[in-house]
C-alpha cells in the first residue's frame, strides 16, 4: 500500500470531514520553503506548515543542535528539576521581550501557552483576594481548541458542539477611529469584574488575518493599564517576526502583563509553549499557604530537545540576515498588493508583515466552508503551491528563507488563478 493508503486506514486528521476530504498528500521530506512528496513533486510551502515555520524545512544548525541535545539528555521532569536550555532559553527570551517580562513558564503548545495564562489571570485575583471571573476578548478571536482557549475564541462552527460548556466571555470589536471610546467605555463598566483582557495583537490569524491599527490598540491597552485590567498577549502566531517586528508588541508602547508563545519558537521544529509574565503578577503566587501554587504543568514541560531547538531557531532568528529577510518579504508583498488590490474578483486585500491576505469576491458565500474554498486549495496544490484559504480569504504566510523567485511564482498563480477561477 501507498502510504496514503496506509494513513486512511488509520489516523484520523485535524480540521478534516475525512468522509468528504481528498487524501492527505504524503511527503516525505522537506528543504528550505519547499516539501516533497513520495513521487517527487515539489510543493512551496507558502503557510509555513500551519505558521509555525520560520527559517525553511530541515535546517542543518537546527537538526545539528537537536542530534547533539539528544546526546546529551533528552527529557527530565520539570517539578524540582530544571536544565541548561529551559535556563537560557528563559533568559535569551527575556532580555528580548518589553522589559516588565520577568518569568517564563513553560507549557506544549500554543493552546496551552494561553491555558496558562488564563489561569494566572484569574488566580492571580484569588490570591489577591479579590476574586475576578469576567475575561473581555475580541469578537472573531482565536486562541486555540483547548476549552479555556476555545472559550475565550470567537463562537463559530468551530466550537458550537461546546458552547454551552464554555465559560462566560465578554466579546467587543477591535479597536477603530470610530468605537474607540465606546470599548474604553465598556472595559471601564466592567473593570471591577474582570480578571483580564487577552487578544490577538495587529492581526486576527484564524478569524481570516483580520488586521487593525497598532495606535488604536496601544490606546486601548493604554486604558487597561489605567483601570487595572490584567492583559494577555497572545503571540503565538504573531511572534517572531511575523508584523514586521520582532513581535507584535513592539508596534506599541503599552507593557501587556502576560505573553504567550508557541509555533514560530522552534523555528517549527516541535511543539513547545512559552507563557511570560510580570513580577507582579509572579509575586501574588508567592506563599507560605501552598493552596496559592499555580497548579498547572505538563508531561513534557520545558523539553530540553525543544528547549535545545528554539535556542537554534533564536541563534537564526537574532541574526542581521533574518530581519533583512522580513523587510524583503514584506516590500514584495506591499508590491503584489498594490498591483492586485483594484482586481474586480478581489474584494480587500491586507497586508501587516510577512502576511498578506486576499479576500475573493463570492456573493453571500464568505464562510469557512465557501465552496470557492476547496477550488482555491486543489488548483494550489495542482500548480506546486501550498495555500490553505480560510473560506474565501487567500493568504501567503512564507518561512523567511522564501526567495523572490518562489515569491514570483506564488503571486503569479494567484494572478493566474483570478482569471481562471
Amino acid at each position: 500500500m501507498s502510504l496514503t493508503e496506509r494513513d486512511l486506514k488509520v489516523i484520523w486528521h485535524p480540521y478534516t470531514q475525512m468522509k468528504t476530504a481528498a487524501p492527505p498528500i504524503p511527503i516525505v521530506r522537506g528543504e528550505g520553503t519547499c516539501l516533497y512528496d513520495e513521487d517527487g513533486k515539489k510543493y512551496i510551502d507558502a503557510v509555513s506548515s500551519w505558521w509555525v515555520n520560520i527559517h525553511g524545512h530541515a535546517h542543518p544548525y537546527i537538526a545539528h543542535k537537536v542530534a547533539a541535545q539528544l546526546q546529551q539528555l533528552e527529557h527530565v521532569i520539570f517539578a524540582g528539576f530544571t536544565h541548561q536550555g529551559a535556563v537560557e532559553l528563559a533568559e535569551r527570551l527575556l532580555a528580548i521581550l518589553p522589559n516588565n517580562q520577568q518569568k517564563a513558564f513553560y507549557s506544549d503548545n500554543g493552546s496551552t501557552a494561553i491555558e496558562v495564562a488564563i489561569k494566572m489571570c484569574l488566580q492571580y485575583w484569588l490570591n489577591k483576594g479579590d476574586q475576578r471571573t469576567k475575561i473581555i476578548a475580541f469578537n472573531n478571536a482565536y486562541h486555540g481548541d483547548t476549552f479555556g482557549a476555545m472559550a475565550v475564541s470567537g463562537r463559530s462552527a468551530f466550537t458550537k458542539a461546546f458552547d454551552s460548556l464554555l465559560f462566560e466571555v465578554e466579546f467587543i470589536d477591535t479597536p477603530n477611529e470610530n468605537n474607540i471610546q465606546n470599548l474604553k467605555s465598556q472595559i471601564s463598566d466592567l473593570k471591577s469584574q474582570t480578571a483580564c483582557f487577552i487578544f490577538e495583537p495587529l492581526v486576527q490569524g484564524s478569524g481570516g488575518m483580520l488586521m487593525y491599527e497598532a495606535k488604536y490598540l496601544n490606546e486601548l491597552m493604554a486604558h487597561c493599564r489605567q483601570e487595572n485590567v490584567l492583559m494577555i498577549d497572545d503571540e503565538v502566531f504573531t511572534g517572531f517576526g511575523r508584523t514586521g517586528k520582532r513581535f507584535a508588541c513592539d508596534h506599541v508602547t503599552v507593557q501587556p502583563d502576560i505573553m504567550c508563545f508557541s509555533k514560530g519558537l522552534t523555528g517549527g521544529t516541535m511543539a513547545l509553549g512559552l507563557t511570560t509574565c510580570t513580577q507582579h503578577i509572579y509575586d501574588a503566587f508567592l506563599s507560605d499557604d501552598k493552596l496559592k501554587t499555580l497548579f498547572h504543568g505538563h508531561s513534557f514541560t520545558a523539553n530540553p530537545i525543544a528547549c535545545a531547538s528554539a535556542l537554534a531557531s533564536m541563534d537564526l532568528f537574532m541574526e542581521p540576515a533574518t530581519m533583512a529577510n522580513i523587510q524583503r518579504i514584506e516590500a514584495k508583498h506591499e508590491q503584489f498588493a498594490a498591483k492586485i488590490q483594484h482586481h474586480p474578483k478581489i474584494k480587500a486585500v491586507r497586508q501587516t508583515g510577512t502576511i498578506l491576505a486576499m479576500e475573493w469576491q463570492t456573493g453571500d458565500d464568505t464562510s469557512y466552508f465557501s465552496s470557492l474554498r476547496d477550488k482555491l486549495y486543489q488548483y494550489f496544490l495542482a500548480e506546486g503551491i501550498i495555500l490553505r484559504p480560510l473560506g474565501n480569504i487567500i493568504y501567503i504566510l512564507p518561512p523567511y528563507c522564501i526567495t523572490n523567485d518562489e515569491l514570483a511564482y506564488v503571486y503569479s498563480k494567484i494572478e493566474q488563478a483570478l482569471t481562471e477561477i
